[in-house]
């Protein structure tokens, strides 16, 4: 595999103080020792690029893997002492020539800004995303032979200034392990969607997502109560109580189904209020929600009639959608809408934030099982499972731009159980 000091001078490392030596020398032990002991590739790549912000002194460091079918560059991973940089993850995908990571990704070569602001090839959007001030950036491609794999990136020099051609030199070496363990390992997307992973992945961590989303019920009930019985406060426990009752039999529910989530089920059809699930939803987020100050609002006064369907699945389906919505609501001015109505036979629930939206290039695929906008946080199996249960009920769910500035997203289902 061709390196970025393949046929140059290594005379930079004569020149090199004891120090420094040495720093290389530990890092690159650490790394190796990494390689032979780390199992999980999402792992040691977070290990390596640790290292790679620690030997760089760097503020903040981002692995970006090469997709190659839509031909750019979406962050793997993205470490930072400050700021979210795992929106980043989330929300921002370059196009070669894109930014300074597409740049050095076009041309094949590092590319060491020492002031982004006098760079016209600086992408201040992924700043805006990540909440976070860029001021220098290091970028490197990752190469296999001539195939481009990545790039790596450090922001920010540690004390101010910028980062050193010994910084880069470094950064090189790095960036040369890692494409040669992403393409020892064939680390593919496409792979990462085998038939396999699919059949073994989608129930165990489907029942992950959901029953995380239910935790957050209860710990916020249970907070309620120990804050009740600690100033005895009974008014507090009538408030939490039922709701901890209902999300232990949630999650009581949620693991039968999940045992059957493989093969095809009927909705269990029963006649409900559809302002009484979304009541249930809201307060079941109630503490996270206030926690991070993001507004829900509900309108169920266009949906008054009774409907018939499955309540759990439509309550499954409604908590995932105001749990995304929530994710991608900003702190503290965070919006989200829900609006229900009847129109003809059909129900219509649409759920809406403020947040960046959803990425152009993920409409088509965002209801695929794996796809995800959250990195770690997410299974990326949510969307996939609201998407089987609204098609249980035959319906349909689709997501376009909202008037919030953020994304939408609409649920058609017959209001009454469906003869087919």
């Amino acid at each position: 595999m061709a390196t970025h000091l393949e046929g140059e001078s290594s005379a930079w490392l004569d020149e090199a103080t004891p120090d420094e030596t040495r720093r290389i020398i530990d890092a690159l032990s650490r790394v190796y020792l990494l390689i032979a002991n780390v199992t999980d590739l999402d792992t040691l790549l977070e290990s390596i690029m640790e290292e790679s912000k620690e030997v760089a002194s760097a503020e903040a460091c981002s692995l970006l893997l090469f997709d190659e079918a839509k031909n750019d560059l979406y962050f793997h991973v993205a470490l930072g002492e400050s700021g979210d940089q795992g929106r980043l993850k989330q929300f921002i995908r370059l196009k070669l020539g894109e930014g300074i990571a597409g740049s050095a990704a076009r041309d094949r070569q590092s590319i060491n800004v020492r002031e982004v602001s006098d760079d016209s090839r600086f992408y201040k959007a992924a700043d805006k995303v990540s909440q976070f001030e860029s001021r220098s950036i290091l970028a490197v491609p990752l190469l296999n032979q001539e195939d481009l794999v990545g790039v790596l990136e450090v922001v920010n020099k540690r004390g101010g200034g910028s980062f050193s051609d010994f910084d880069q030199r470094i950064l090189e070496m790095f960036s040369s392990i890692v494409a040669t363990v992403l393409t020892n390992a064939n680390l593919i997307e496409e792979n990462l969607r085998s038939e396999r992973l699919a059949a073994i992945g989608t129930a165990v961590a489907g029942m992950s997502h959901f029953t995380k989303n239910i935790i957050t019920g209860m710990q916020g009930s249970a907070e309620l109560i120990d804050q009740a019985l600690a100033q005895d406060n009974m008014r507090f426990i009538e408030t939490a109580w039922p709701i901890l009752k209902r999300s232990v039999e949630r999650i009581t529910g949620v693991v039968e189904d999940m045992l059957t989530y493989s093969k095809p089920r009927k909705p269990a059809y029963i006649a409900c209020l559809i302002g009484d699930i979304l009541d249930e939803v809201r307060d079941t987020f109630k503490g996270r929600l206030d926690q991070k100050k993001v507004l829900c609002s509900i309108d169920a006064s266009g949906a008054a009639d009774a409907v018939e369907l499955d309540s759990q699945g439509l309550y499954r389906c409604l908590l995932n959608l105001v749990s995304n919505a929530a994710d991608a609501a900003p702190e503290k001015d965070g919006e989200i809408c829900v609006v229900a109505r009847i129109d003809n036979d059909e129900l219509i629930v649409e759920v809406s934030d403020n947040g960046p939206g959803v990425p152009e290039e993920l409409l088509e695929t965002i209801f695929e099982p794996f796809i995800s906008t959250k990195g770690s946080r997410g299974t990326g199996l949510g969307l996939a499972v609201t998407q089987k249960i609204i098609a249980e009920h035959h319906g349909t769910i689709t997501v376009h731009p909202s008037d919030l500035g953020g994304a939408c997203f609409r649920v058609v289902v017959p209001k009454n159980r469906s003869t087919e």
